[in-house]
């Protein structure tokens, strides 16, 4: 089946896309939401990819280095094999700071006998906008263009560079690399010096893993689905992307194509929780300092998302000569919804906040520009909490009351009254306590249905939408709760397909959905366990997880049907919410484990 059969390397400064053969389909240098240098999974005519050749003899395979984001694609006829390590350079400079290029490295090892292989080296800049030209120099090969923008690319390697641009057989006898560079190097890559760059960045990783817990169930997807969300965060500004790639379709053939290459502050404030839960505390300073940043002014309302630069106007524009991810056509650049309001957002960046506050001792300073937030986000949320919303599906047409926002709405003033508390100011409090009060009856009152016996997607609707299972997790609801429970079998009876869940049934802008949305199983898989089906969760989970791809990796949707990966890839939102269900059961698992100790002791 053809899936998104992909690994994705990087630096936290841009990511690539490999494919399982080897091929660099998906590269924005120098940063991620640069225009592309290969786009082949955008178009498999003129998008551009490295591809190494090999003839049928030999055999692929592909997998990580443990602990590490350096991808390792295996070539071998039995007697001849060789290895691609491919990987963005990542690691500590001696004076402080880090060393993160905007390069790819393709480390090319000797394994035995004498391999043959062809390169087919075919970049195209500025998205395949216009011709690009690529010329043997004399210690590099260059590629450029001009005639939409100017623009340029250099590969450095230790092979024949007139063999890689005519696509001549070459014998491996010894190791050799490719060194795919944004800017010209000033000091030439050299075999050693390149293998250094390979053995530091592989410090890097097993440093930066080895600070990730270690669980007694689902270890190896915990630490890949961290991993890969850490290859999401750009460490220049302390954003973090929703996924690594643009215009991916949710369904083969459809519209639903969008750019994903930009901080949705849902989404990252999400992944920010879960990484922090799991100790990691850089990655959670740099997005709050991030967040500092964007709010200058006490009364600014937040968008709902921003460019990886802080960037507030993300013109969305389609690029017509591509024609898409299996003839998936538009492929688009930038994101109209940056217009939209969402009043969500503030209640998950107050928990992002709260959660960050109670785990790490923020330094005063901080402190000081997140409580000028907090008292900012009540302004905002109780002035604009009674009005009408886009929600978290990002309705293009009317404007409704999602249940959703406003149980997101009371998030913000139940985690802003907590932060009131950690900070001593009891006078807040009690005048926010009336305002949580009535956010919360207003919800009781209106997005519970009596006839479905269930919270439904907004005021006054039949439809069911799994976003509202999240009621519990933010703590509005108990999971014993009759409604609770009530609500999360009304889901699983009409949303559930197969063990995949639908987002929601109804129409939308764009008519009916047709894939399901991978977080929202994995929030329905959460809900099961928490409601005390835990059998039937856990069943669901391995099931979910044997629906990634060949290297752990989920995009944003899933086909009901075949099962194969659609959406932007990796999708960060799929794999925080991995992590969730997997560190729950992994907890369950070990309190099992000493409750069963315990029995066995008492025998």
């Amino acid at each position: 089946m053809d899936n998104l059969d992909y690994g994705i390397i990087g630096n936290c400064r841009s990511a690539a896309l490999i494919s399982k053969k080897g091929s660099l389909d998906w590269c924005c240098l120098p940063e991620f939401d640069s225009s592309s240098i290969f786009a082949k999974i955008l178009d498999d005519e003129i998008g551009g990819s490295f591809e190494i050749l090999v003839d049928d003899t030999y055999t692929i395979e592909q997998k990580y280095i443990p602990l590490t984001a350096i991808l390792v694609t295996k070539f071998s006829d039995g007697e001849n094999s060789f290895e691609i390590q491919d990987f963005m350079p990542r690691y500590y400079k001696p004076g402080g700071g880090y060393n993160a290029p905007p390069e790819i490295i393709r480390y090319i090892k000797h394994i035995s006998g004498n391999p043959v292989f062809k390169v087919l080296y075919d970049p195209k800049l500025e998205y395949a906008m216009g011709k690009t030209n690529t010329y043997v120099k004399e210690s590099f090969i260059a590629s450029l263009t001009h005639e939409v923008k100017f623009d340029t690319f250099f590969l450095y390697t230790s092979f024949n560079k007139e063999d890689i641009m005519s696509q001549k057989e070459i014998v491996l006898e010894s190791d050799g690399y490719f060194l795919l560079g944004y800017n010209e190097k000033i000091l030439e890559p050299t075999l050693e010096r390149v293998y250094l760059e390979l053995e530091r960045t592989k410090v890097y990783w097993l440093n930066w893993s080895s600070k990730t817990p270690t669980y007694k169930k689902y270890d190896a997807e915990i630490k890949r689905s961290a991993l890969t969300l850490k290859m999401l965060s750009y460490d220049k500004s302390g954003a973090v992307l929703a996924a690594a790639t643009t215009s991916l379709p949710e369904t083969i053939g459809e519209v639903r194509n969008w750019d994903y290459r930009f901080c949705w502050i849902r989404d990252a404030s999400m992944v920010i929780k879960v990484v922090g839960q799991l100790g990691h505390k850089n990655i959670a300073k740099r997005y709050l300092q991030f967040i500092i940043d964007l709010i200058p002014d006490k009364d600014e309302k937040l968008q709902i998302m921003y460019g990886i630069n802080k960037e507030k106007k993300l013109t969305e524009e389609t690029l017509d000569h591509l024609k898409g991810y299996k003839g998936s056509k538009p492929v688009r650049i930038g994101n109209a919804a940056y217009k939209q309001r969402q009043n969500d957002i503030y209640g998950i960046l107050m928990d992002v906040i709260y959660t960050q506050l109670e785990k790490f001792d923020t330094e005063i300073e901080n402190g000081e520009e997140l409580w000028g937030i907090t008292k900012g986000i009540v302004w905002i949320v109780n002035k604009h909490w009674q009005e009408a919303d886009k929600g978290i599906w990002e309705f293009r047409t009317e404007d409704r009351h999602f249940t959703f926002s406003k149980i997101l709405c009371w998030t913000a003033i139940d985690r802003a009254i907590k932060v009131a508390e950690l900070f001593g100011k009891k006078r807040k409090v009690d005048k926010w306590r009336t305002l949580e009060k009535q956010i919360r009856e207003d919800i009781h009152q209106h997005a519970w249905n009596e006839e479905k016996q269930a919270f439904t997607q907004s005021y006054g609707s039949p439809h069911l939408d799994a976003s509202v299972l999240l009621m519990e997790s933010y703590g509005f609801i108990d999971p014993k709760d009759p409604k609770y429970v009530s609500t999360v079998l009304a889901i699983e009876k009409e949303l559930c397909n197969d063990g995949l869940l639908y987002r929601y049934k109804n129409e939308d802008d764009f008519g009916l959905p047709s894939s399901s949305f991978t977080i929202c199983t994995f929030w329905f898989i959460n809900s099961l366990f928490k409601i005390g089906h835990e059998q039937k969760a856990m069943k669901h989970f391995d099931q979910l997880l044997s629906y990634s791809n060949h290297l752990g990796l989920f995009s944003e949707d899933i086909d009901f049907k075949t099962k194969r990966l659609l959406g932007n890839f990796p999708q960060a939102y799929s794999h925080l919410a991995l992590i969730e269900c997997a560190m729950n059961f992994s907890k369950k698992h070990s309190e099992m484990e000493i409750l069963e100790s315990l029995q066995d002791h008492e025998k």
